[in-house]
């Protein structure tokens, strides 16, 4: 017979004793478990003693993690956290030096521990190690201790970082700008300025006076890894919350040669920051893409004069304003623009606004050869075979712009950088260059006329992002796979691409689908409502490296209410309705909001207002103007409480994971039903396309 669920069996240890092995009831207060393994040693005082893990992270086991233990936990039994926060705090401002380094070692690794954290919190134990850094008297080991617990014990969120004095600050940024710093301290330097200024406006200003990114360029070159990391962190970090007059970083070249073509590889948390570096960077461009152009403001119409010239060669203009109008005309109508007499308006549409005229600018006076020969060439084809060049590269700077996600915030946790965009001070109007080129070479090989301006485009597309998800790590290797995916090759892609697949195009198949869909969707549906029913647990918004606050919230069981309220752990498995004591009747909600919409999105600031997050939000408005906020923990939760919301307000479903749990499931019924097919009349020929899709002759039976 299995033992109860409540009964965990576990073995808890004491230095010097043996240890003890016991059947743990969970429902017993953890007061009393402590006592009776205390009177199983002789220890007196169980009020001051507290359960630990004894591998891992060590944490202390508390009401509300108790949950956790699994049978053959080995715990161990230690003083309680109060008593040791007490003890280490007297260690610390104790005289012998060895005493303070033993117990700075051990606040470092306990300082991890929310539990203790707070104890230690409580007994203004931040400004005890606040004050030994603005000291300035502790070196080597001690301070590399000092900083690590303190960087701890802040990142739990349980005290503002505003709170931290001018004089801290100096003292840390002076080890980041010292020539011959211990690697401990510097990195853990780093990391505290990095939190400073994401967690702080005001502390951002005081941190921009001590350190520039110029100084923090020197670290890119050393050999450490970790160092290297933490240094772009912080330069991203100030990147997010400078002025946006104040928004430029020149850190290519030795990000390339001392980091992404170094001899060790990039690690994950690295290429995160790349990663970032990387959207803050091209995030520089959303400015003059929202920018329009302003036909009556004559320093941008110079520009276009210019591109004028330089493609056709500085020609004399005609004396004579109605013959210089109809030689503009000519000149603008080779150059590809759409409006040939006033080529101004083509910019007026955003995106790609402005910038487009900048990437064309850029061409034509860094790589003039080029743009003349792009130019010249396709003035002088047949109308129809021409490439328009203007309009192009309109276009062009619009799909790039969508394919590098300019103007979107960093998502957390995603990778994707790309090593040729730190090769070059001007990679983007680069990267534009080469594409345009592309663009022209394509054009060519598709024979394509005006009708086939958007055909040309789409290949384009493909051949871009084809190309980038080799991740070509320079300009000339982005060329060269682009070479190697001319229009020929594309085709023989799709057309590989394409026989890969089933084929469930057919008449009977569409039909078939068309039958399947409204029961499947109905099943969808109820399956969402029931997972509501079961309830799920969301973490509330807080502190970017922890967030221990959790809520849970599920739907009764007649779909009537949701019932909601606060956790301070993780629960294992369903919460009681009576646990949950906030509930909303479902008459009352008025709607459901998505990302941008929600009331706790507009409330965050942008450092907040991540692409992930931003994904994962939504919120129940109800009356009286009252609202529920969510962040999922993930795609699927969220997928499933929107569309369980929608279903449950009567609204139409359209997640992602609906489509794809449609998808999967007709496909899945789909192949079930085929196969019980009768009196399926296939000809042996195939018939000529009909008019109508009705006109196939075919009968089949559904089981």
């Amino acid at each position: 017979m299995p033992p109860p669920a409540d009964i965990v069996k576990v073995a808890i240890e004491w230095p010097g004793a043996n240890a003890q092995l016991i059947e743990m009831d969970q429902k017993r207060p953890l007061s009393s478990i402590i006592r009776e393994v205390c009177d199983g040693w002789s220890l007196s005082g169980s009020e001051q003693f507290a359960l630990r893990y004894a591998d891992g992270p060590q944490l202390y086991i508390t009401e509300q993690s108790r949950g956790e233990i699994k049978n053959g936990t080995i715990l161990r039994l230690a003083i309680s956290p109060a008593r040791a926060a007490r003890q280490l705090l007297e260690r610390i401002q104790s005289h012998g030096i060895d005493a303070r380094l033993e117990a700075l070692k051990e606040l470092a690794k306990l300082s991890a521990d929310p539990t203790f954290a707070t104890e230690f919190i409580n007994m203004e134990g931040i400004g005890t190690l606040a004050r030994l850094v603005e000291s300035g008297t502790h070196f080597g080991e001690m301070l590399a201790f000092t900083l690590t617990a303190f960087l701890e014990l802040m990142d739990h969120g349980i005290v503002s970082w505003d709170l931290i004095s001018l004089s801290f600050i100096k003292q840390i940024a002076g080890y980041v700008n010292q020539p011959m710093v211990d690697v401990s301290i510097l990195q853990r330097s780093l990391a505290i300025l990095e939190s400073m200024v994401l967690n702080s406006h005001s502390l951002y200003h005081r941190v921009a006076q001590e350190i520039t990114v110029g100084q923090l360029i020197g670290h890119l070159q050393v050999s450490n890894q970790e160092i290297q990391t933490y240094a772009i962190a912080l330069i991203n970090a100030l990147f997010l919350k400078a002025p946006e007059d104040r928004r430029q970083v020149s850190a290519q070249h030795p990000l390339h040669t001392h980091v992404i073509r170094g001899n060790r590889p990039i690690k994950a948390e690295m290429a995160h920051q790349l990663y970032v570096l990387q959207v803050l960077t091209f995030n520089l461009l959303e400015e003059r893409m929202m920018t329009k152009m302003d036909p009556n403001d004559q320093a941008q119409r110079d520009i276009i004069f210019e591109l004028r010239r330089i493609a056709f060669d500085g020609e004399n203009d005609p004396t004579g304003t109605e013959k210089r109008k109809a030689m503009y005309t000519k000149d603008y109508k080779m150059l590809g623009f759409t409006n040939h007499v006033n080529p101004a308006m083509d910019f007026t549409q955003t995106p790609p606004g402005m910038l487009a005229l900048d990437n064309m600018l850029y061409l034509a006076k860094v790589h003039q050869d080029t743009y003349i020969r792009i130019v010249l060439e396709n003035s002088s084809r047949e109308d129809k075979h021409e490439c328009p060049f203007g309009r192009c590269a309109i276009e062009l700077t619009r799909m790039l712009c969508e394919i590098l996600q300019v103007g979107e915030l960093p998502n957390e946790g995603c990778n994707d950088y790309h090593p040729m965009f730190f090769t070059h001070d001007r990679a983007w109007e680069e990267f534009f260059c080469v594409c345009i080129q592309l663009l022209n070479k394509t054009w060519k090989e598709m024979r394509a006329t005006a009708e086939d301006f958007n055909k040309v485009m789409q290949v384009v597309r493909e051949q871009i992002t084809r190309a980038l998800a080799m991740k070509p790590s320079s300009l000339d290797q982005l060329k060269n796979k682009l070479r190697g995916l001319n229009y020929s090759e594309i085709l023989r892609l799709r057309q590989s691409e394409r026989m890969s697949q089933d084929d469930f195009q057919s008449p009977p198949i569409i039909e078939l689908r068309e039958r399947i869909q409204p029961e499947i969707l109905e099943l969808i549906k109820q399956q969402r409502l029931n997972r509501l029913c079961e309830g799920s647990c969301f973490r509330k918004l807080g502190n970017r490296r922890r967030q221990e606050k959790f809520w849970f919230c599920r739907l009764s069981l007649n779909h009537k209410v949701l019932h909601y309220g606060d956790l301070d752990e993780s629960p294992q498995g369903e919460v009681p309705f009576e646990l949950l004591s906030d509930k909303i009747p479902v008459s009352d909600i008025k709607s459901v909001v998505t990302g941008k919409d929600c009331p706790h999105m507009k409330e965050k600031s942008a450092l907040k207002q991540n692409k992930e997050v931003l994904e994962l939000a939504f919120s129940v408005l109800y009356d009286p103007d009252e609202t529920l906020n969510f962040v999922a923990p993930n795609k699927y939760e969220y997928c499933i409480w929107t569309d369980g919301l929608c279903a449950l307000l009567g609204r139409e479903m359209g997640s992602d994971l609906t489509r794809s749990d449609l998808d999967t499931l007709i496909s899945m019924e789909m192949k079930l039903r085929l196969l019980d097919l009768e009196n399926i009349t296939i000809p042996e020929a195939p018939p000529p396309v009909p008019k109508e899709p009705s006109s196939y002759n075919f009968t089949y039976n559904y089981s």
